[in-house]
């Protein structure tokens, strides 16, 4: 029996991410993976969007400023050596776990990277910290290699696990991608897609979940950008291919 602990996007929560994963006994009191996870009898997967945190109030806590200013190119260095400081403590804990704890390419992570796009959010909230031509400062070069491996999808026992849907076309994220309403709106549109597509059950984030994690058992398959309502999603996967889901509250 296979336990899976499956984690929406973190959006620099590293707070709630630690939380989740002590919670789930992933990680151990100093940060490391837990002997479960060592052995493979956990495997930890990450949804992805490990960077820019969704909210004022998140730059506000990681840059220790009260007025953070997009523009300021100096709020930009703040919260970029913040969220470097904090992914070196990750890839750590990933590399220590044998392959057991897996991260999957979010839009925010691929973004860092590419600067093709320039995300925001309708309250205001613009995600230019790591952009160069924005006054940003580029992640790491050793970080942006490790984020290169992030895998677009996973999939075991035919549980389908990605950021944001069941379909190729939502695992690339280019002019497509942020054109195409489906991206947000599948799973209420278009629920049918994960059978679709073939999976037996589907394990997405990408779309916030205002009250918490969202599960639809008749098309089978679970939202779970719901970190900061302090959820994660827990499978156990048998060798028959059967398998539980619950939700944990930590």
């Amino acid at each position: 029996m296979l336990k899976v602990i499956a984690i929406g996007d973190v959006h620099a929560d590293w707070r709630n991410l630690s939380a989740a994963l002590k919670a789930a006994y992933a990680m151990d009191a100093n940060g490391h993976p837990t002997q479960p996870v060592l052995d493979g009898r956990y495997r930890v997967i990450l949804m992805g969007d490990l960077v820019h945190p969704k909210r004022i109030e998140g730059y506000e806590l990681l840059t220790g400023r009260t007025d953070y200013n997009w523009r300021d190119p100096e709020h930009l260095k703040s919260a970029s050596r913040a969220q470097v400081r904090e992914l070196y403590k990750l890839k750590d804990y990933v590399d220590q776990s044998d392959g057991n704890v897996q991260v999957i390419l979010g839009n925010h992570d691929d973004a860092a990277l590419e600067h093709k796009f320039l995300l925001g959010t309708a309250l205001g909230v613009i995600h230019a910290e790591f952009d160069p031509t924005k006054g940003g400062v580029p992640l790491p070069e050793d970080l942006q290699a490790w984020f290169r491996t992030f895998v677009r999808y996973v999939r075991l026992n035919g549980i389908h696990f990605a950021h944001a849907g069941p379909t190729p076309g939502m695992m690339y994220f280019d002019d497509f991608f942020y054109g195409d309403p489906d991206a947000k709106r599948w799973w209420t549109d278009k629920p049918h897609l994960v059978r679709d597509a073939g999976h037996t059950f589907g394990v997405y984030g990408h779309t916030v979940m205002e009250d918490g994690i969202y599960i639809d058992s008749t098309n089978q398959f679970a939202m779970i950008d719901a970190l900061e309502k302090r959820q994660y999603l827990e499978l156990l996967l048998r060798d028959d291919e059967s398998f539980d889901y619950r939700i944990e509250q930590f």
